[in-house]
């Protein structure tokens, strides 16, 4: 990372701040998120929304997030989508997919010149919908057992919702790597590659940067092993009860962004 895009000593931190189950839940804010946005604005912390969630393009995301009352420009929203596009583009620039998944996937994979095709693709890539199919799952798994290299944007197994947990990309991948043996190539959260590329995206260093989730295998451990400072929310999935099973603790333990202050 060049020297003149690290943020210097003494100057605000920067904030990586999952979506799902931090700033909101399902169709729902959590309490005190939006002013909790509004004191890292006013502090003038670099921030950079994170979601594992697939499916919405960043102009998406930020549509839903101002019907909800969170003002976030799609500049600051970064998906695993668009990390799992620059990292097949820097292996395989102008390769092709077979992809599942919806616009935030296939936009991100377009706006990289990857095209799409079920014969011979370079990549099977799997990310979130609400609308799985039998047959696109079939012919992912006759493509992977072709030699197709099979990529997943995320690991999540499930998600929150208004109702309840609902399952997510990894319960999908799980299913597919039976049938086929073939384990996929996880991009988002907690592969360390997500977090480096909303870093730079920032200009900022993970020596100056905060890491905020609400989940213990992804947000957690991924700040940590970017070297970030990190803080658990309990307003997602995670419960106080569930972080003694982990081999690793946050930094910090908050009941929501509204305890937060920059």
């Amino acid at each position: 990372m060049a020297e003149q895009n690290k943020l210097q000593p003494g100057e605000p931190k920067a904030y990586l701040v999952d979506m799902d189950g931090v700033l909101i839940r399902g169709n729902k804010p959590v309490t005190g998120a939006a002013e909790f946005l509004g004191r890292l604005r006013e502090a003038g912390c670099p921030f950079m929304v994170l979601t594992n969630n697939s499916r919405l393009t960043p102009f998406d995301h930020h549509a839903r997030l101002r019907m909800l009352g969170l003002e976030v420009p799609s500049s600051h929203i970064f998906t695993s989508a668009i990390a799992t596009a620059r990292f097949l583009s820097d292996q395989r620039p102008d390769g092709t997919a077979y992809a599942i998944g919806e616009a935030g996937l296939t936009t991100a994979l377009h706006d990289v010149g990857y095209r799409f095709t079920e014969h011979d693709p370079d990549y099977v890539v799997l990310g979130e919908t609400t609308s799985y199919s039998f047959e696109s799952i079939t012919t992912a798994v006759r493509l992977i057992a072709q030699g197709a290299r099979f990529i997943a944007t995320n690991p999540d197994v499930v998600g929150p919702t208004d109702q309840g947990i609902e399952p997510a990309t990894g319960a999908v991948a799980a299913m597919i790597s039976t049938a086929t043996g073939i384990e996929p190539y996880f991009v988002g959260k907690p592969n360390p590659l997500m977090m480096r590329a909303a870093l730079r995206q920032l200009g900022a260093h993970s020596e100056n940067a905060v890491m905020i989730g609400d989940r213990m295998d992804t947000d957690v451990i991924s700040g940590i092993e970017s070297g970030l400072e990190t803080i658990l929310v309990l307003s997602g999935v995670t419960a106080r009860g569930d972080i003694d099973r982990c081999s690793y603790i946050p930094g910090r333990i908050a009941e929501s962004v509204a305890e937060i202050y920059p």
